[in-house]
């Protein structure tokens, strides 16, 4: 049996959904990494957090995890084949997206990002978490037009709390890596990775023995990108 999103007992029932306004990329401070600021990376990536950006939209995961038909992947590890630990769903250009704040979603960042990246987000990936043993290795979506070009991935983060880490990838000529940079993304929060993020760092969701709940992760790309 999977746990699904459940809002709790204080949650505002009244709250209409709505997406805060995103505010104009402006660096952080010093080397931290700033809430709703543009935190610049090594070899040209950035990343930008930005907590509470859909609001009022507690029901959500669970109307997704109920609607989606999600689909559960297989892969060769060594010598064997595993099951993929989550479950996927692509949507690619033109295909109807699941809920209306999905397309809404697609649309603001659009508006918002598509003049810097010089074109629109047009697909979104949703991978489902059903708890701590879930999770994604380390990686960057590198496939296609991510390898070698600039490019910008944008993640909402749906349910239950989890932390993303990210960390620069191991240079060729065999340099150590900085420690991971962790972001513990909540219900409703946005991090956007940009320039050549994809390529020179790379990301995922370790598994946590403390996570009971489900967690959906809603990622936005532009053509070409996965």
């Amino acid at each position: 049996m999977t746990a699904a999103f459940q809002p709790t007992l204080f949650d505002s029932a009244v709250e209409r959904p709505c997406f805060r306004p995103l505010p104009p990329a402006a660096p952080a401070a010093g080397d931290s990494v700033g809430a709703g600021t543009r935190t610049p990376l090594s070899d040209g990536a950035w990343v930008e957090l930005h907590p509470n950006w859909l609001r009022g939209a507690q029901a959500l995961p669970g109307r997704l995890v109920q609607t989606v038909d999600w689909r559960a992947e297989r892969r060769t590890m060594y010598d064997r084949v595993v099951d993929v630990p989550r479950l996927v769903r692509f949507y690619g250009e033109g295909e109807p997206l699941p809920h209306p704040l999905i397309a809404q979603g697609l649309s603001l960042l659009s508006d918002h990002f598509g003049a810097e990246l010089g074109e629109p987000f047009r697909t979104v990936g949703m991978c489902r978490y059903r708890d701590g043993a879930d999770s994604v290795a380390w990686h960057g979506d590198d496939i296609g037009r991510g390898r070698t070009e600039d490019t910008m991935v944008a993640i909402l983060s749906l349910g239950t709390a989890r932390t993303l880490l990210l960390r620069p990838r191991r240079r060729a000529d065999g340099a150590g890596r900085s420690a991971s940079l962790r972001f513990p993304l909540g219900h409703g929060d946005l991090i956007v990775m940009g320039g050549s993020c994809q390529r020179t760092w790379e990301h995922c969701i370790p598994k946590s023995a403390r996570v009971r709940g489900s967690r959906i992760s809603v990622q936005f790309r532009p053509r070409g990108v996965r």
